[in-house]
């Protein structure tokens, strides 16, 4: 499982939605990107879903990870994401829409 950097492609399922991310710490980089810890992920906005329509709302927002921090690595005491995050969206219907890494924004630190 790879480390996610501030370049990562992280998506809802909708694969349009691209999450905005910031990074939370700048004490460890791969290549010049920091490296996203918790919370990085959640509480972020959604720009580009196309689900919507009269009864539909579009991922706006991504809501709690579920799941894809490191057990192991830290920093600053707070668990390093993986390219397994996932949570769900805010988005139609209320519980099912989930956010993925379509790309880690790096292919050399991984977490075995």
């Amino acid at each position: 499982m790879f480390w996610i950097t501030e370049d990562v492609l992280l998506v809802c399922k909708h694969q349009l939605g691209k999450v905005s991310i910031v990074p939370s710490q700048d004490l460890v980089s791969i290549g010049s990107r920091r490296v996203l810890i918790d919370p990085d992920p959640q509480g972020r906005s959604i720009g580009g879903c196309p689900n919507y329509g009269p009864t539909m709302k579009p991922c706006t927002n991504t809501l709690q990870v579920e799941r894809g921090y490191s057990e192991w690595v830290r920093i600053e005491g707070k668990s390093v994401c993986l390219d397994t995050v996932t949570g769900l969206t805010d988005g139609t219907l209320p519980g099912t829409v989930k956010y993925i890494v379509n790309e880690p924004g790096q292919h050399w630190v991984q977490e075995r």
